[in-house]
Order: structure tokens, then sequence, then C-alpha cells
């Protein structure tokens, strides 16, 4: 195939030519509006916190600013070792962060309180690290195996201590019955109770998937059946539109919130003031937990209560029932099977016959040893 040369019939421009090895400058920064409009609004906000807390404690740590280079692999070591708490041979605990740096970090309020970290927190922020080396088109330091078999160890090791990774309190049928109970205060029990069960029996939706719908994306099938639309979501970001279905109680609460606040479009979950009066704007993702939080504290549930403890308590309610592991998949949209198996599993044994053997001991002949 010849190669046409168009080099006599296009205009000069004044532009000077890009160097093909380098992105350009506003390419960069174009790059990175995509990858930002792309990320959900709290991953944005969780991503920018581990970045800053990251920036402050290497100024403090090394004198260095995160910016221009990777980060060596020992760096991101020393940063494990200063957060994670290790057990002393006498009893006791101790993490490497200088006291007066974790002064100046919970002063500067990138840290909460003084203290080492939690697992998850610190995993979190590596997790974080890593991808902005990989954005930058770095080699990133978390993939190094040293910084692997230090966490795997490190993990086990709080384990053997009693300190497990800190789950919220899954919400299975008989709590959200109770939390259910509650919604009998006016509008806001209606619209609660229509929010609860939407995000319970829709699939165990993330907060952020439940104030982002839309009156528009919802749509009654039958009387005892509701369409709603799910969008780009954590999981699935190419925005394709994918029907779930609302089944009895869940169907019925949304169409009774829906007859109280009648609205042709905007959030479907909205806020509401003093006497009942209904917003125009959508609720936050915060006040989706609070409002989990709210109803188990008038429900007189003792636990971790929160937004997610919807999505693992559909979970964990669908293996207690006996649903395929598929058939959750296909309404939560994990991708994960192995995210999903904790909560999946831990349903499905509450039900086995090798947990019940003292109740579900069959009939028989009982031989007396000799």
């Amino acid at each position: 195939m010849n190669v046409i040369d168009l080099t006599d019939q296009l205009p000069l421009v004044d532009t000077a030519p890009l160097d093909p090895h380098f992105l350009a400058l506003n390419a960069q920064e174009a790059a990175a509006a995509f990858i930002a409009a792309g990320t959900a609004a709290n991953t944005v906000r969780s991503y920018r916190s581990a970045l800053a807390y990251w920036s402050a404690w290497l100024q403090l740590r090394y004198g260095q600013v995160l910016g221009g280079a990777p980060l060596p692999t020992a760096v991101v070591i020393q940063f494990v070792v200063d957060h994670l708490a290790r057990p002393l041979a006498d009893g006791g605990w101790t993490h490497l962060l200088p006291p007066g740096i974790d002064a100046t970090l919970v002063k500067a309020r990138v840290k909460n309180k003084p203290g080492a970290l939690a697992y998850n927190t610190v995993n979190h922020r590596l997790v974080v690290l890593g991808k902005w080396h990989r954005i930058n088109g770095w080699d990133s330091p978390t993939e190094a195996s040293a910084l692997k078999t230090l966490l795997r160890e490190a993990r086990k090791a709080q384990s053997r201590q009693g300190i497990n990774v800190r789950k919220k309190t899954a919400l299975v049928l008989e709590p959200l019955q109770a939390l259910l109970a509650t919604c009998d205060d006016g509008m806001r029990g209606i619209r609660d109770r229509a929010l609860l069960l939407l995000a319970w029996s829709g699939g165990g939706r993330r907060r952020s998937e439940v104030v982002g719908l839309q009156v528009g994306d919802v749509r009654p099938l039958d009387a005892d059946t509701w369409l709603y639309s799910l969008g780009a979501t954590k999981t699935d970001t190419d925005g394709t539109r994918r029907e779930k279905p609302l089944r009895g109680p869940a169907a019925h609460a949304l169409a009774a919130w829906l007859a109280a606040a009648p609205a042709t479009h905007g959030p479907l979950f909205r806020r509401l003031y003093k006497g009942g009066k209904i917003g125009t704007s959508a609720l936050s993702a915060d006040q989706v937990a609070r409002i989990v939080q709210r109803r188990a504290k008038l429900a007189g549930l003792e636990g971790d209560w929160a937004a997610h403890s919807l999505r693992s308590g559909f979970v964990t309610e669908a293996g207690r029932q006996g649903v395929s592991l598929g058939e959750v998949m296909a309404m939560t949209e994990h991708r994960s099977v192995a995210t999903v198996m904790g909560y999946f599993q831990a349903g499905s044994l509450l039900n086995s016959h090798a947990a019940n053997l003292l109740n579900d001991e069959p009939a028989r002949d009982v031989q007396t040893p000799l």
C-alpha cells in the first residue's frame, strides 16, 4: 500500500509539532480530567484524602514532596511499619511512627487521631499510591514481592492477636424488618421505607447508586413489580442501562413514595425539611448511611450499621435462603467472586446441616459401646 504524502496540501500552522515520545501537558490534563470524570465522586474524595496523607507523611518523614518521581519500595515498606501495629512479647502493641510526626499529622487534619491505622486503611492508601504511579506511567512500588509478603504476614500476626478486619453488620431479613417497622413517621417514614427496600431488595445497591437514581429511572411493570435502571456504577463504568426488578413490598413502597412525593424528573430520593416539606436536591451518600443508623437505633438494634449493611445483608440473606451465587451476582453486579463469597457462604452455612448436627440428628438405633 502506497503512503499518501499530504505535505503540500496541508496549510501551515503556528503550533510546534509534538514529541511522539512524550504526552503534551494539556493532553496530560485532559487525560486526568477524563479519569476524574469517570470515577465515582466518593472514590475521588477517598483518593484525594489518601494522597494528601501520603504527601504530608513524606514531607514530615523524609523531607520530600509527593510528585516528580516514583517512590522506592523501601519508603513504602517504611510507611507500612510506621502505621500498622505489631504485637510485643509483653502483650502490648507498637508501631514506628514517631509521636511528634503523629501529633503533627493529627494537627494538620490529615489524620483523625494519634496511633496506628487499621489494616484496611493502610491497604487502601497503598492501593491509591499504586494507582497514582500507574497514572503517571511509573512502575508501582506496591507490586514489590517484599511488600506483599510483609502485608500478608502483618495481617496474620494481627489476626492471631485477635485483631480482625472490621466489617459492617449485615442487615439480613429480621433486622431489616425491624428497621422497616420504625418507618411510621409520616413522609420521612414513607421515603425511608422505599429507600431501604429498593437498596436491599433491588440487589444490595451501593449508596452512590441509590442517591444517583432519577425519577425517570423507575417504571411500573404491574401492580406488584417495578423496574429500575442502573447506568454507570463502581464496577460497570460503560454507562449501559441495565434494568433490575423490585417485587412485592419493595414495589409497593416505591409506589407509595412516588404517590406521596410526585415528580416527573429529578432525583428519586430527595431531602426532607421541617414539617415533611420535600426538597428538590438528592440525598447525599452519607445520608443513606445515617438513615440506616437512625432506623437501627430506633429499632433498638446493636451492631456496626452503615449503608454497606444493606449490600452485605442482601448477599448474606440470599445465601441463607439458598439462592444460587450466579443469581445473586446478577443482581448485585459484583465482578469478583472472592468479594461476594465471604457474605454468601456465611449465609449459606447458617442453614447448613453440618452447622446444625445436634438439631438435625437423624433417627437411628444408638449403639452403646462396650
